[in-house]
């Protein structure tokens, strides 16, 4: 697996740098002793000298340009594979032998040619296809780089350059920071600007919220979330200014190490396991065509070398060049017929068919191999934000005050995205608010920086997803009585109004050491009023009065406090994000205040750390708690993949209450179960002494603040314990996970560039349960590739066993090289791509995933397809021999084109031909020609071209009908008639369509070496060909008379290998 697969999130040495967060780690050291350590000063910065020299040291502030394979090696790679290989030597030697034929002047020069080149040909686009899925991979590592910094503002020698590249940052820069800009490097912030700094940095570590951030020291051992007085590379400041000093740069920063380990887990990919299989395949296929060839050879070595025997010992050899070359070509031929030329194509058109499926249900499929690999999925590990909820912020419960001290109200609010007409509050007040509800409406409406807009038949929020849900539970409110109605087409309609009647002039910004948010607003009334909003317990301990439903205002005893502790604490255990409500009218200060600067209030508002004492001796009003809301689907989807054996995982960032609520919520968990050995945070589980055995528990498993490291550690675990996992992500610290899963599922809306270019396929909709009827349809693509591949193999077998036995009974060669590549190409491929559209199983989801390991073909497929195929053998010989030998066959007339009746020992021994005496040969009618011969023995070559179209004839009507027969594994024709896939209808239309195009258009018929045949020589094609349905029917009737035993058998069987 690479040097990744040993510690994954290991810090490495890149190109001999120093590592300097191996031995300091900045975000728990003060300012002073990190300014020491780098050597630097935050009001100077770096002298240039230094600069200079640092660069030379650390490198430029960039990712590396991992060198890929060079195109040359990618088209090498393409035919590391034993059937492609096994084709290459078939098209060489054909070719070889056309030159030859060529040389000698034979009539069949063309015909040569035309076997191998097209070989050359689905070679040649087979590693075309390759080598563009292969180059793809590497897209992964440049989106990464997209979301680098480009420019950065540094503090150098003293003076500020604005706009320094930020690929020249060196560790010990001071930097800069304002709202809007993009981290440049890894940071320890040195100074706050501003009284609040907050990051967006879901897309690294996989937090729903934006990060507070602060200028002092954390524990040592904290992880990547917990570091709080670091910025991160790639991060986005969405709140503050601040000043920071660059620790780490290039490929030493947390975006360098995801850089380096999706580099790790590219190298380390592994074949789908349907590859595996099909190279199995191919290998057993290259010993039994070795096999068969050399079998051939031997039974027909007498006609091209002979010996006399002298006094015991070998003499006089005789050795026939042509006879050899006859004999070598059968051999090619039976290597052409033994390899189904038309799988990588059938299998590709299958796959592409699946993924149009897949399309139609949301799930856009990047990678072919992936809808395959998706039917035997066994685990899912999904993240938690946005793919299991909806990652839309929403109002759950509202509590009010009641009418006296000590009571509340409790009300339930339905929705779970940010349209205001998505559910309701139930047991609302009809006719009016009360002035408490009417209070709550104002403070959330007002007290508020978000806005929702409509797009496109959704609504989007712009600012704190916390916010724009209380914009949402405004609007389901709705108006004061007597105000049914405003002029604001707005979707926030209820809010415009509220805004309107409180207008705001002063905002007292969010602050994480007293966790509250207030504004001074200046009512139509002309009174000024503080609306504050935050921790229920910071605004509660600043609060002194209550007011009550019907808007008197009482104090806060001891009771009502317990009562809301208490109302708090049931949210918050059943994981909602609470906030308070409260507000104030008695400001002094700011009696007269306008929110001009010349005011004397104006100088409080400057400094953060009066807004405690400006938001104290509060009349709190209620309290709200959010969350982010499961999917309507997801509980669904989940007992749906209960019922398919597939365990799913949840694997998020967030923290380990609120993911474990959720998880009870939506069925990972009962209701009531213990959990304790179920439920870890990344920490925990990588502490853990046997992880093996924790990961193998049945049932659904939660991993809580997760960092990119311990995703992939679990991947790989359970990968090594056989597992074929699907693994869901958005982030850029998703990214390495997502290469390394067998199934890698990014988020097509929340995801983000780097998370779509590592992943197999990209959710539309970013629905969990999307997934689910993704593998559905991949168990049934899978059942149907199945279907198809026994038809082409049972296919093949039948055109072995034709070659095999004309060479046995050493009769004239049948079949030519180019007329078995037309039948594996051309006609088998239809109905190969139509068996594609099988109907799926109604039960699909209601049956254990198959083993990774599970064969392709099992011991009794073979043995029917082996009947079978011997049946189409002796089928295509037989017609063959009728042709020669009988002038009519059940009660057939086969005489009337006047062709020559030979005895079956003139036909096996044909070779001897010009030996015979008096053995002449009429001339006879071959469609529109007449054959006639001046050497009568040319009758078994030349003249075989009737004999040679019954055979292809028979050969491509018996496969038609075969397809018939792979509709269902066991099941009748009976119980699954033709019409229930009509495309396999039209599919066999079109092949004989095409065999009909080659019979009776003059310039392809000589091409292919053939003739049109009568209407009593059709007779006899269908005459012989179709018992071979019947035959497959008394064979599937075996098999579901045993299929139990067989079953049982394979299960023990498997078990046994399992322990």
């Amino acid at each position: 697996m690479g040097k990744g697969s040993q510690d994954y999130g290991k810090r490495e040495t890149v190109a001999g740098k120093p590592t300097d967060r191996d031995v300091f780690p900045a975000w728990a050291r003060e300012i002073e002793e990190c300014e020491k350590h780098y050597e630097t000063n935050r009001k100077y910065g770096l002298k240039s000298d230094d600069v200079q020299k640092r660069q030379s040291i650390y490198g430029l502030n960039e990712l590396e340009k991992h060198e890929g394979q060079s195109i040359w090696s990618l088209i090498l790679d393409q035919f590391n594979d034993t059937l492609v290989r096994i084709l290459l030597a078939a098209a060489v030697v054909s070719f070889v032998l056309a030159w030859y034929d060529g040389e000698e002047g034979g009539e069949m020069e063309i015909t040569a040619f035309v076997e191998p080149l097209v070989i050359f040909l689905i070679l040649i686009v087979n590693a075309i296809v390759g080598v563009w899925q292969e180059n793809n991979a590497e897209k992964a590592l440049e989106a990464l780089k997209e979301i680098q910094s480009e420019h950065a503002t540094v503090i150098r020698d003293g003076h500020k350059i604005p706009d320094l590249p930020a690929k020249e940052l060196v560790p010990g820069d001071i930097v800069q920071l304002k709202v809007g800009d993009k981290v440049p490097a890894d940071m320890r912030i040195v100074e706050l600007i501003s009284s609040t700094l907050r990051l967006e940095q879901g897309s690294l570590t996989g937090e729903c919220d934006a990060v507070n951030k602060t200028a002092k020291t954390v524990p040592e051992d904290a992880d990547i979330q917990g570091k709080r007085s670091m910025v991160f590379a790639g991060t986005t400041v969405v709140n503050g200014n601040c000043i920071c000093l660059v620790t780490q740069t290039g490929m030493e920063t947390e975006i360098g190490q995801v850089h380096q380990q999706i580099h790790h887990a590219s190298q380390s990919e592994e074949d789908t396991p349907l590859k595996k299989k099909l190279n199995e395949f191919g290998e057993v296929l290259t010993m039994i065509i070795g096999l068969i060839c050399a079998l051939v050879w031997l039974i027909n070595v007498k006609y091209f070398l002979s010996w006399e025997y002298v006094d015991g010992w070998p003499r006089n050899f005789k050795f026939s060049f042509e006879k050899c070359t006859y004999y070598f070509e059968i051999a090619v031929a039976l290597a052409v017929a033994a390899i189904p030329e038309g799988l990588p194509a059938v299998i590709t058109t299958c796959l592409a068919l699946g993924t149009r499926k897949m399309a139609q249900k949301n799930a856009l499929v990047r990678k072919l191999p992936s809808v395959e690999t998706l039917g035997c999925t066994t685990v899912i590990c999904s993240d938690k934000t946005g793919t299991l909820t909806t990652n839309q912020m929403a109002v759950s419960r509202l509590v009010a005050m009641g009418f006296t001290a000590n009571k509340l109200r409790t009300f339930k609010v339905d929705g779970t995205t940010y349209d205001p007409f998505d559910g309701k509050i139930h047991d609302w007040p009809t006719g009016s608010m009360d002035a408490n509800l009417e209070t709550i409406a104002k403070i959330a409406a007002v007290c508020n920086d978000a806005c929702i807009v409509q797009s496109e038949h959704k609504f989007v929020a712009h600012g704190m997803p916390t916010e724009a849900a209380l914009k949402v539970l405004v609007e389901k409110m709705g108006l004061p009585n007597g105000y049914g109605s405003t002029n604001s087409r707005d979707v926030l309609r209820c809010c415009w109004w509220w805004n309107e009647q409180e207008r705001r002039i002063a905002t007292l910004e969010f602050h994480h050491d007293r966790k509250s948010m207030g504004v001074i607003v200046n009512s139509n009334s002309g009174r000024k009023s503080l609306l504050v909003k935050g921790a229920v317990e910071n605004v509660l301990e600043r609060s002194s009065k209550i007011q009550l439903g019907n808007g008197s205002i009482v104090q806060l005893d001891d009771n009502s406090r317990n009562a809301i502790l208490q109302a708090l604490h049931e949210m918050s255990t059943g994981a909602l994000r609470c906030l308070g409500f409260a507000y104030k009218d008695e400001l002094q200060e700011f009696d007269t205040y306008d929110g001009s600067e010349d005011h004397p209030a104006h100088e409080l508002l400057l400094d953060p750390s009066n807004y405690s004492s400006i938001e104290s001796d509060l009349i709190f009003v209620g309290l709200v708690g959010l969350r982010d809301p499961p999917r309507k689907e997801v509980c669904q989807a989940i007992e749906d993949c209960r019922a398919a054996g597939i365990r799913v995982m949840v694997i998020t960032g967030d923290n380990k209450d609120t993911a474990e609520a959720l998880c009870h919520e939506i069925g990972i968990f009962g209701p009531n179960e213990d959990i304790s050995y179920k439920s870890y945070t990344g920490k925990e589980f990588m502490e853990l002494r046997d992880k093996k055995k924790c990961l193998r528990q049945d049932e659904g498993l939660l991993f809580s603040r997760a960092e990119p490291r311990h995703k992939q550690e679990i991947v790989r675990l359970l990968k090594e314990d056989g597992e074929v996992v699907a693994m869901t992500g958005d982030g850029v610290n998703d990214a390495p996970a997502l290469k390394l899963a067998d199934i890698g599922v990014a988020m097509g809306i929340a995801g983000t560039e780097v998370a779509k270019e590592a992943s197999d396929m990209v959710l539309a909709d970013d629905n969990f349960s999307t997934i689910v009827a993704a593998v559905g349809e991949g168990r049934s693509i899978y059942n149907n590739m199945k279907a198809f591949i026994r038809y082409m193999i049972s296919s093949n077998i039948g055109e072995v066993a034709s070659i095999f036995l004309t060479a046995a009974l050493g009769i004239p060669e049948g079949l030519i090289p180019v007329q078995l590549l037309w039948v594996n190409l051309v006609t088998d491929g239809p109905p190969a791509t139509a068996l594609g559209f099988n109907p799926p199983d109604k039960d699909i989801m209601k049956k254990p995933p198959r083993r990774s390991d599970d064969s392709l073909i099992s011991a009794w497929i073979l043995f029917r397809y082996l009947v079978i195929g011997l049946y189409v053998g002796i089928a295509t010989v037989g017609v063959f021999i009728i042709w020669y030998t009988h002038g009519s066959f059940l009660g057939i007339n086969l005489g009337g084109d006047g062709h020559t009746l030979v005895t079956y020992s003139q036909l096996a021994n044909w070779g001897q031909c010009p030996s015979w005496q008096n053995f002449t040969a009429s001339p006879f009618t071959a469609g529109a020609q007449v054959l006639t011969f001046d050497n009568p023995c040319d009758y078994f070559q030349a003249g075989k071209v009737k004999a040679t179209t019954l055979s292809l004839s028979v050969l491509v009507a018996i496969e038609m009908f075969n397809s018939l027969n792979a509709l269902s594994e066991d099941g009748s024709l009976l119980s699954m008639p033709p019409w229930v896939n009509p495309w396999l209808l039209l599919a066999m239309s079109v092949s004989f369509g095409l065999h009909f195009l080659i019979l009776y258009v003059p310039f392809l018929a000589q091409v292919f070496g053939i003739v049109p045949l009568s209407f009593n020589e059709w007779l006899l094609v269908l005459a012989v060909t179709l018992p071979v349905i019947l035959i497959d029917e008394v064979l599937k009737f075996i098999g579901r008379c045993t299929s139990g035993y067989r079953y049982s058998g394979r299960r023990r069987a498997g078990k046994s290998k399992a322990e």
